[in-house]
């Protein structure tokens, strides 16, 4: 997505579903009123239709702004169930998993033990 020297600090995946008539200024707008962070930082921003079967991800680049959109044609990519105000925080890796198809609020690790005594 980016260029390969370019760093990217965090991901942003905002929590309601968008309408994606809405382009690059109205995403934008999305970004300074709701999640609260500055534009032109170097961050990505992901936007989910409410099909859920549309991404678009908004960033700043040098000199302007890019937008990148994917559609499925069979399948939805996997959103938090229960969604929110905040944006949700990804890393590179948790964004490249969501692209891929992967349920990142499904999976559970394995819980804990605290044992009192070995048998």
């Amino acid at each position: 997505m980016m260029r390969p020297n370019a760093k990217v600090s965090k991901v942003y995946l905002y929590p309601k579903p968008v309408d994606f008539r809405k382009s690059i200024d109205g995403l934008a707008a999305l970004v300074e009123l709701d999640i609260k962070v500055a534009v032109f930082d170097p961050v990505l921003f992901v936007f989910l239709n409410r099909a859920r079967n549309r991404v678009k991800i908004l960033y700043w680049e040098r000199n302007g702004f890019c937008l990148w959109l994917k559609r499925l044609e069979a399948e939805r990519f996997k959103a938090p169930p229960e969604p929110g105000d905040e944006a949700i925080v990804l890393s590179a890796r948790e964004l490249n998993r969501l692209l891929d198809g992967f349920n990142l609020w499904g999976n559970r690790p394995h819980k804990i033990l605290t044992p009192l005594y070995v048998a």
